[in-house]
């Protein structure tokens, strides 16, 4: 019997159940995938604890895993049994041996690229390449900030807007942090326990301010990195691990610079299977090219998932975390 962690009510780790789970055979359109190894997001905790609601309970939490087709439903073109998958996003259900999904949600793993580093990158890969392509169109020249730079997506953004030509300032909690963002290709470090990161930016632009600013904090951050930006600047938020960023007066936009702002899922993005494919593409290219470098920093065992969840809430985590089945 499979094996899969599922919740029957949202709350803290401690609502997470090891237990016996059957996928069952997929019905049309859909794969069934033994998993190699899933990764772990902080969206995971927020369909854990309810901050992001789930269609209904029981469930099994999770967005990202990679692993190998098994079977395939009736209709299904996109991939075949024994091929090497992955996939990020939309249904959850990744904290898992194995699961069904919708084949067409699923990308097959280039040969350079194993089996535990898709998993450790495809959400987060994926996410860097809407920041840098999509909200905002990084190029040669630009000047960028990076909350939690040592951070999965972090770390990921630091270096591929580094092979764009890109500036990057980046935040972090500790000094070791700060060593790990800068040698993941972030230009400057800011350490925003010590240090009032929206003037120091000011000092590293010479007063100019940025291009953009992403920030997966939050509450935390979110009113002073609007302050970091440079006249009609884009501010993109795209995460809350400090909290929910509390309402304000969109006229703020207008009296900080005429500042555009976005708040981006990944799962519009990656929409429609074309954008989802063109995501995986260029993530797989500046991977493959060495431009970007996935490392796995921490694993942990699909069981002990609570234990994970606990490390990533107290900030205990750097970069890319799996869990392995």
């Amino acid at each position: 019997m499979s094996k899969a962690i599922r919740i029957y009510e949202t709350g803290g780790p401690e609502v997470m159940r090891w237990e016996d789970y059957d996928p069952g055979q997929p019905a049309a359109g859909d794969a069934l995938v033994q998993h190699a190894a899933v990764g772990l997001n902080f969206i995971d905790v927020y369909h854990r604890n309810g901050t992001y609601p789930l269609p209904a309970l029981p469930a099994i939490i999770g967005m990202e895993g990679a692993g190998t087709v098994t079977a395939v439903g009736e209709g299904v073109t996109e991939v075949a049994a024994g091929d090497r998958v992955a996939y990020a996003g939309v249904p959850p259900g990744a904290y898992a041996e194995a699961r069904l999904i919708p084949a067409h949600r699923l990308v097959k793993v280039p040969d350079a690229i194993s089996t535990q580093q898709a998993a450790a990158m495809m959400l987060q890969g994926m996410t860097a390449r809407y920041l840098l392509r999509g909200c905002y169109n990084v190029k040669a020249g630009d000047t960028i900030l990076v909350h939690a730079a040592a951070g999965g997506v972090g770390l990921i953004v630091c270096q591929w807007a580094h092979h764009l030509g890109a500036t990057v300032i980046g935040t972090a909690g500790s000094e070791e942090k700060a060593a790990l963002a800068r040698s993941h290709s972030c230009h400057h470090t800011i350490l925003y326990n010590q240090e009032d990161f929206a003037e120091r930016t000011r000092e590293i632009t010479g007063g100019k301010g940025v291009d953009v600013v992403y920030d997966s904090v939050g509450r935390a951050t979110f009113m002073k990195s609007l302050d970091c930006l440079r006249p009609m600047g884009m501010m993109v938020a795209f995460g809350q691990s400090s909290g929910l960023v509390p309402p304000f007066d969109p006229g703020l936009l207008s009296a900080k610079g005429s500042l555009f702002l976005t708040r981006p899922t990944l799962m519009t993005y990656t929409a429609e299977r074309e954008a989802l494919l063109e995501h995986a593409r260029d993530l797989f290219e500046v991977v493959g090219s060495g431009a970007v470098k996935i490392e796995i920093q921490q694993t942990y065992p699909l069981s002990e998932a609570a234990r994970a969840h606990q490390d990533l809430e107290a900030r205990k985590t750097t970069g890319s975390t799996i869990l392995l089945p």
